[in-house]
């Protein structure tokens, strides 16, 4: 007698199908996971109608063994109109078109690890022309001010009325010597953004000054003046249309799992074929998917480990082109309309691909007004490290909470939802083992790993994605995940990567030992040499090296 009670077609101790009572002519119907076994007496009077459908040989798991693209595979259990169904499926989709569009998204041809990078890790990579044109817009220094650490924010406010050169002792003596190594930080932090340069004092101290462009613009934003930053949309009358904070943030969410429902190739009701269009458009733009000649579009890595991040890192990805226009909008009032006039067709062509992306609301393409969303409003704010107002939106529909992927130490993992996106992704390196209503129970296995390694997909953005959907269940737990699951992972990532390649130039042919040591000690001192073998004379300088090792060679022959 099982102490739960449930759907007579599943086991009560184990969530398996159960066979049909009366097969054999037994008196018990056995569990085949558990054996837990159900008198016959306790179906009676009640109807089970079980249907199996099985697809074409040609379009079986079985025919797809030899092909790269056919290792998640898996088996889906569903209920419907109180019929169970059980049939072969690639990533959850029953639908033969779905099938055959997610096989040709998953050919890898190139693999390549996607950077993540915060704001300060993008504009440090700018141009010093760049940087100084960015920091004319008021938003953009108060954006980069607001993402600074403590200790350097403390630095510029107290310098952001100074006209002179503060001398580098005076800025040492404002930390305490425990304390060095954030300041040393601090200090890198601000020279690479540009905020501020040294410069030499009388006497030949050296001291640090504030970027006069930044400094004036910081102002702006904290004490106020200068021209608006946007252009509201009072100018154009009460908006007939208008559209409340709720409807915004239905519809950001909305617009951003089309995207995701798009790369992962499931069936998504909301994508009609126009819009499809648009999407396709702008995936490829990004890199996430290439389109050859005669081949239907195929995600590439950086597309399989967009996948796995949170909503905050997917949108650090992207629409890095107009700063100063998402950093304005980082400013904006969420649920305020704004109007469109006077902006250039290079911005109104760069705001439909925000409406695309669901970062602001438009009626229709040519309206004159948009509203920023919540995506938009917490782009530029910090949503990388926490946000609580980005963790609303990145809530997965349909489970309730936050989190809903529970992980055991057997390598099972619970999904909490019925999502079919958040189903997707999670088969993007697990076997599905079982469907229900509401929950999906998936087997971590060294194949499927190592396929969505073969994908691009590394064992930190697995972990990672676990983590940050982790249920609140497991949240209560330290570590979060077990760490045998974590450990095994990594150790399947490390069984693909023990080679390492590296490019470089051969040297071989020396026609003494003194000529090999002479130009060998020359690669060394460069920081060029990748390998060499003394007893065979042979060694390898990098690409980057070769030409002034060359040209040392060349120098050495003619002098001797």
């Amino acid at each position: 007698m099982s102490c739960f009670g449930g759907d007579p077609n599943f086991c009560p101790e184990c969530g398996n199908v159960l066979p049909l009572p009366g097969i054999g002519f037994q008196d018990t119907v056995r569990c085949p996971r558990c054996s837990f076994c159900i008198p016959v007496a306790e179906f009676s009077g009640q109807e089970i109608r079980s249907t199996i459908i099985f697809n074409p040989v040609e379009q079986s798991s079985l025919a797809l063994e030899d092909e790269d693209n056919s290792e998640l595979k898996g088996a889906v259990v569903s209920r419907e109109g109180g019929l169970l169904r059980t049939s072969p499926t690639h990533l959850l989709h029953s639908s033969q078109d779905a099938e055959e569009s997610c096989r040709s998204f998953f050919i890898m041809k190139l693999r390549v690890h996607l950077q993540c990078k915060n704001l300060h890790e993008y504009l440090r990579e700018l141009s010093p022309e760049i940087l100084d044109r960015l920091y004319n817009h008021p938003a953009t220094c108060l954006a980069v001010y607001r993402d600074l650490p403590s200790l350097a924010k403390n630095y510029v406010m107290r310098m952001l009325f100074l006209d002179q050169p503060l001398p580098q002792a005076a800025l040492a003596l404002w930390v305490k010597i425990d304390s060095q190594k954030d300041h040393d930080e601090c200090v890198s932090v601000l020279a690479g953004l540009r905020l501020w340069h040294s410069q030499q004092l009388q006497g030949g101290l050296q001291g640090y000054i504030l970027n006069p462009v930044f400094k004036d613009n910081l102002r702006i934003a904290l004490l106020g003046g200068g021209k608006a930053w946007a252009d509201e949309g009072s100018s154009l009358g009460p908006d007939r249309h208008a559209r409340d904070i709720e409807s915004l943030d239905r519809y950001a969410i909305e617009r951003w799992e089309v995207i995701l429902h798009f790369m992962v190739g499931s069936p998504c009701a909301a994508l009609c074929q126009c819009y499809r269009m648009h999407v396709a458009h702008v995936v490829l733009s990004c890199a996430l998917f290439v389109s050859e000649a005669g081949e239907a579009p195929y995600i590439t890595s950086a597309g399989f480990q967009f996948l796995l991040l949170d909503t905050a890192s997917q949108l650090g990805m992207e629409l890095v082109e107009i700063l100063s226009f998402l950093f304005q909008l980082s400013f904006s009032t969420l649920g305020r309309d704004y109007s469109v006039e006077g902006m250039s067709e290079s911005l109104l062509t760069f705001l439909q691909h925000l409406r695309e992306f669901g970062l602001v609301f438009q009626r229709k393409r040519k309206s004159r007004r948009y509203y920023p969303t919540r995506l938009a409003i917490t782009l530029a704010a910090g949503v990388t490290t926490s946000s609580s107002s980005s963790s609303t939106l990145a809530s997965p529909p349909g489970t309730g909470d936050t989190g809903f992927i529970v992980v055991e130490t057997n390598y099972r993992i619970y999904a909490y939802t019925n999502s079919e996106l958040q189903i997707a992704l999670v088969a993007l390196f697990s076997e599905m083992l079982y469907r229900f209503p509401n929950v999906v129970v998936a087997q971590v296995t060294r194949e499927s790993v190592q396929q969505a390694i073969a994908n691009g997909i590394t064992a930190q953005q697995i972990i990672h994605f676990l983590r940050t959907r982790a249920h609140p269940v497991m949240l209560k737990q330290t570590p979060v995940l077990p760490p045998t699951i974590t450990d095994q992972i990594r150790l399947w990532e490390l069984e693909r990567d023990r080679l390492r390649f590296s490019e470089g130039v051969l040297y071989n042919q020396f026609l003494s030992q003194v000529d090999f040591e002479v130009l060998r000690d020359r690669a060394q001192g460069l920081g060029c040499l990748v390998w060499q073998d003394v007893a065979q004379r042979v060694m390898v300088v990098s690409p980057q090296g070769h030409s002034e090792v060359k040209r040392f060679w060349k120098r050495q022959k003619s002098s001797t």
